[in-house]
């Protein structure tokens, strides 16, 4: 059932909190040279500088969170932005189904959607042995219904078809669809993927090195994520881009936990450590771009060939950002190279085609 709503001595001491909160939003933006440390390093270079750029912050108790919500995670309406029931403006039915108020429906006790608002460690504790600072770390840890965290449990994220259970909101349970893995998984709408994926990067990150002891998850090694997980956080990564969301919550945070998610503010950090042995990097260094199309696919996909190639001299390498070579069937009619995708793993690709004329590169992602 929800909270009963709190009394005016209750508010009387938390208004002067709330106040130093928002005075931390309007002034904690990215230091200067903050991340100079991290510059032209890549791959597991670049990932060990961040960690020493953002270890060792300032510690939020679990019970804090609850007030650092009111900033972190506000709406500009004034309700809690739980992207577990959010239906964002723009989109078909976009309205939420139920939205909470802070304070007044914090968890308590649920039974249905829509009774309250707890704490969601986006990446479980369960996979880091509830342990500090970890359990208590705001960059995983959102305000989101109960009974919809209490669904998602401690199952991975993933991709699903066939739903055993479904939000309100269109958030799924059931048993997942992404190449590598086939237990159950949840999957949270479109519009917040990359927001996951950059807390797992984030997590993957501030932990490097200091996850001894995790007993880790079907999705991770320590803090290390798997194969299968890597990709699909790369590819919800691609597909939605940072937001003014995350932009301002990673701000926020700062100003309390001074630290911040270097992902946020240089999403092609991500590429640059786990693209090798192709990463963005390189890929600008290439001179000419070539058209594939549809992307992303899921079959075939069809590249147009640049005027002057010679089917004979051209070679064709499809690397995936994790460093998978894979070799798909090609044939050419005409000016199109037409790929068989099917037999490859969902994720994001580089195709980079050599011949005479020059180096062409495009990036493809693989549903």
């Amino acid at each position: 059932m929800r909270k009963t709503p709190r009394t005016k001595s209750w508010l009387s001491a938390t208004l002067p909190i709330l106040f130093v909160l928002l005075i931390t939003r309007v002034f904690s933006q990215i230091p200067a040279g903050y991340y100079d440390p991290a510059a032209g390093k890549t791959g597991v270079p670049l990932q060990a500088a961040l960690h020493n750029i953002i270890k060792g912050h300032t510690v939020i108790s679990y019970a804090g969170l609850w007030t650092a919500y009111y900033t972190t995670d506000d709406k500009p309406n004034g309700k809690v932005w739980d992207m577990y029931s959010d239906v964002p403006n723009g989109t078909p039915n976009g309205n939420p189904p139920y939205s909470f108020t802070f304070g007044t429906d914090q968890c308590g006790n649920y039974s249905a959607e829509g009774d309250c608002y707890n704490r969601e460690h986006s990446w479980p504790k369960s996979w880091f042995n509830d342990t500090s600072p970890m359990n208590s770390d705001i960059f995983h840890i959102y305000p989101t219904d109960g009974k919809v965290n209490g669904m998602r449990d401690n199952y991975p994220y993933g991709t699903v078809t066939s739903p055993t259970w479904t939000s309100e909101n269109g958030c799924k349970l059931g048993t997942c669809t992404w190449p590598g893995y086939t237990g159950t998984v949840f999957e949270p709408i479109d519009t917040y993927k990359g927001d996951f994926a950059r807390t797992y990067f984030y997590m993957s990150t501030r932990y490097y090195t200091e996850d001894s002891g995790w007993p880790g998850s079907p999705a991770v090694t320590g803090s290390q994520l798997k194969p299968w997980a890597l990709q699909l956080m790369l590819h919800w990564s691609t597909i939605d881009p940072v937001s003014q969301k995350e932009i301002d919550r990673n701000n926020t945070a700062y100003g309390m936990q001074h630290n911040r998610n270097p992902f946020i503010d240089h999403p092609e950090y991500a590429s640059q450590i786990w693209g090798n042995p192709v990463g963005m990097e390189d890929l600008n260094t290439l001179n000419y771009q070539l058209v594939a199309y549809p992307n992303p696919a899921s079959e075939r996909c069809y590249v147009d060939l640049p005027a002057g190639c010679i089917a004979g001299s051209m070679k064709l390498m499809v690397v995936s950002v994790s460093g998978m070579k894979v070799t798909p069937a090609c044939s050419q009619t005409g000016n199109t190279l037409t790929m068989d995708i099917r037999s490859m793993p969902g994720g994001i690709y580089f195709l980079v085609l050599s011949g005479e004329s020059g180096t062409y590169h495009a990036k493809l992602v693989k549903e």
